[in-house]
């Protein structure tokens, strides 16, 4: 059974999870509170899982309802604008965000028409800053220092109750026109490209550096969304460049 599509609905993308009875009491969570596109990159034991289903509950249309993606950065290639769930902010600078303030951002951003979707992390490590670099927003929750680590399960319903707790009919709508804003895999497209022209000009050192530079760029053109013109603009603006360069 298909559930049926909302476009105002958030997207959850648990990437990596290990274990199938934190996938299945997340989808529950999700359920719980009105959500539905749950997004699974690479689990660790595979998919489908019987534990998942099992834990799931009533919330097991959500599971068979789950699509399975390869990359981080597959998962999101549709969405404008997405959140990390990270218990810190590292080195990237990013806005960053409480899960109240997220989920009311979130709202908005979806009354314009804006396709979002909150990452999670596997349970042990947390998010890696390759799959943080990806999103546009980090948010963190406030948690006793001597017990930071939540439960994956638990870290998406706190999502999903703030989602299911902001709504409602009187709720503001934006004024004046929707941008255009471009889908994240075009962004990842248009980012690729340049790091792969700049691979070629050995613009990425020392080598011991070249990740974490590479992570910084991808930090850096993911933290403000971009419309479709904007993309076009700056794919114009390389053209002109790497023509001039190829002349000389």
């Amino acid at each position: 059974m298909s559930l049926p599509h909302s476009q105002n609905l958030p997207s959850i993308i648990l990437v990596r999870p290990q274990l199938g009875e934190n996938i299945g009491a997340a989808a529950r969570a999700m359920y719980n509170f009105g959500l539905q596109d749950l997004r699974l990159v690479a689990p660790r034991d595979g998919w489908p899982n019987d534990k998942a289903g099992a834990m799931a509950a009533a919330a097991g249309i959500v599971i068979d309802n789950a699509r399975l993606f390869d990359t981080t950065q597959d998962a999101i290639a549709d969405l404008t604008y997405t959140y990390a769930l990270t218990a810190r902010p590292r080195e990237l600078v990013k806005t960053v965000s409480t899960p109240e303030q997220a989920v009311r951002d979130a709202i908005h951003r979806l009354s314009s028409q804006q396709k979002v979707g909150f990452i999670f992390g596997p349970e042990r490590s947390g998010l890696e800053n390759a799959d943080i670099a990806l999103a546009n927003q980090i948010i963190t929750v406030p948690v006793n220092d001597q017990c930071p680590s939540i439960n994956l399960a638990q870290c998406v319903m706190l999502v999903a109750y703030e989602w299911q707790r902001q709504q409602s009919a009187d709720a503001p709508k934006p004024e004046g026109s929707n941008p255009d804003y471009a889908p994240m895999g075009d962004v990842h497209k248009l980012t690729d490209f340049i790091i792969a022209e700049l691979e070629t000009r050995d613009f990425f050192r020392p080598p011991e550096k070249r990740q974490s530079m590479q992570e910084s760029f991808r930090n850096m053109m993911s933290r403000t969304p971009m419309t479709q013109k904007d993309l076009q603009t700056v794919w114009g603006a390389l053209r002109t460049l790497l023509g001039k360069f190829q002349k000389h």
